[in-house]
């Protein structure tokens, strides 16, 4: 499908501007997000020491967060469609902060619980929201390289979460560092509302796929496409890793290596920040090279990050353990606009919140599991046991590579006869 010609106000120039600007916004929100969400990471040890908690209790902080945020992704999709992306966004990002407030004022361990599904709940209403905003400002052959510079957050946040909440901790104590934190969730919901730009023409932000024509599919038939659910599991594989390492490396660091909290900091610090190069190169390589072949560029990068946990699994000293840390972590965020670049130029924006609620619910699954089964495994066997097994979940990625789509023409989304009347031809969903 040929683009519309442009005319009027919309140039190609300020198609390039309102992409580049909700690129900024969204990568700094998404920032904040995780700076927040992985804060708990940093301070278990304190809470632990404090509440008295097994490391197996320490895990349930982060997976009853992760429990609610998984429920709240496919009704957050349909939220999204239906009010659009600004003011779903805002009034997630001001309740969330609340919520980062009031963990920080917690005063019995179940109070702390309740703090942290609160938390998720407004999170959990964040991400589909934010995914609608890029299919309402971009154009469908950039939408891979916009998300991956705002997935690039799952980089810089985890990344700078350790260099800011580390010496807060320090500083002035875990109850307090809960508290600056929120103040600047506030501010950044601040230039949310002020800068964000408005959404392209649907005629310029319609999504095409090859030259077949557009069907109908309905946002039930985008809940139960198996290819959408395909690539859930697929990012349910590889979020293991991710959720894994920062939650858990941390505490690894201070009581196995006897690392110091500034130490610790730093080290959990340096692999986060490398994968905001990998992230945002991984988007651009999807666009320019691997949209129409990305079944073994996945399953290459995900069999070397397998290779790299182990060698850091059994890392006998903390140097050649960060090392390895940061180059699985690094080449795993090749991947991640593997997941998500054929949906998103498949989905038209009426949808995206939708379609992409499916794809997330899968990655938070992970997001439930992994820091409670590491938990277990470390307070069970070792830390070694703990991240075996994310060595076994980066293999099945690699297989799962193999199972989704290799095309946009191949994710389909309901059904249409093809030009002979003897097929099926490649779907788009529209509302």
């Amino acid at each position: 499908m040929n683009p519309a010609p442009l005319t009027g106000e919309w140039t190609r120039s300020r198609i390039r501007r309102t992409a580049t600007l909700t690129m900024i916004i969204l990568l700094l929100a998404w920032s904040i997000d995780y700076v927040d969400r992985f804060a708990i990471g940093m301070a278990l040890p304190s809470i632990g020491a404090e509440f008295g908690l097994t490391k197996t209790a320490q895990g349930l902080l982060v997976t009853t967060f992760a429990v609610v945020y998984l429920a709240c992704q496919v009704p957050a999709g349909f939220l999204a469609d239906r009010f659009g992306a600004r003011k779903p966004m805002l009034v997630t990002l001001v309740l969330w902060s609340g919520f980062t407030a009031l963990t920080g004022l917690a005063g019995t361990f179940g109070i702390l619980l309740a703090m942290r599904a609160l938390f998720g709940i407004s999170q959990g209403c964040f991400p589909a929201a934010s995914f609608k905003a890029v299919a309402e400002r971009t154009t469908p052959d950039r939408r891979a390289t916009v998300t991956g510079v705002m997935l690039a957050a799952s980089g810089v946040g985890p990344g700078i979460a350790p260099l800011i909440v580390a010496p807060l901790i320090a500083a002035v104590g875990w109850r307090h560092t809960f508290l600056w934190l929120a103040l600047g969730g506030a501010l950044i919901g601040v230039l949310l509302w002020s800068l964000l730009p408005k959404p392209l023409p649907a005629r310029l932000n319609a999504a095409a796929v090859g030259s077949a024509p557009p069907v109908t599919a309905s946002r039930r038939e985008v809940l139960r496409s198996p290819q959408l659910w395909k690539f859930a599991v697929l990012f349910c594989s590889l979020n293991m890793l991710a959720y894994g390492l920062i939650t858990w490396v941390p505490s690894y660091l201070l009581e196995a290596r006897h690392v110091s909290l500034a130490q610790t900091g730093l080290l959990a610090a340096i692999p986060m920040l490398v994968t905001v190069v990998t992230t945002i190169l991984g988007g651009w390589l999807f666009d320019r090279f691997f949209a129409h072949r990305t079944r073994w560029f996945l399953a290459s990068i995900t069999t070397g990050t397998a290779v790299l946990l182990g060698l850091m699994t059994f890392a006998s000293t903390t140097v050649e353990f960060t090392v390895y840390e940061t180059c699985a972590i690094g080449l795993s965020g090749l991947s991640t606009m593997c997941v998500f670049g054929l949906p998103l130029r498949v989905l038209p924006p009426a949808l995206t919140g939708t379609g992409m609620s499916v794809l997330n619910f899968g990655g938070q699954v992970a997001g439930a599991s992994s820091p409670l089964l590491m938990g277990w495994l470390a307070d069970t066997f070792s830390y070694t046991a703990a991240f075996g097994l994310l060595v076994v979940t980066t293999v099945l990625a690699a297989v799962f590579a193999f199972w989704v789509p290799q095309r946009p023409e191949h994710l389909r989304l309901g059904r249409q006869p093809d030009a002979t009347g003897l097929g099926e031809g490649p779907v788009v969903a529209t509302p």
